[in-house]
């Protein structure tokens, strides 16, 4: 497992807080973060299985802990 960076324990801690966040809210969410550093820690944390992406309308993302999604009904999963 790569190294966490120091953008990942903010994204984690809102993610936790708030499961299924907007990913453009996670970004608003983290002020001192850049919006590549949000999406790369959230990339890196979907890649190693700690998070999952859920497509919404639009183009849109809502994002959840890897345990969280057992929780998500089916029909909630793609709009």
């Amino acid at each position: 497992m790569p190294p966490y960076s120091t953008a990942d324990h903010p994204v984690l801690e809102i993610i936790i807080r708030s499961p299924g966040t907007a990913f453009d809210e996670v970004v608003l969410q983290c002020p001192d973060l850049t919006w590549n550093q949000v999406f790369t820690a959230i990339d890196r944390l979907n890649r190693e299985g700690a998070v999952t992406l859920t497509p919404k309308k639009g183009g849109h993302y809502s994002v959840h802990m890897a345990d969280q999604v057992s929780l998500i009904p089916p029909s909630a999963k793609i709009m």
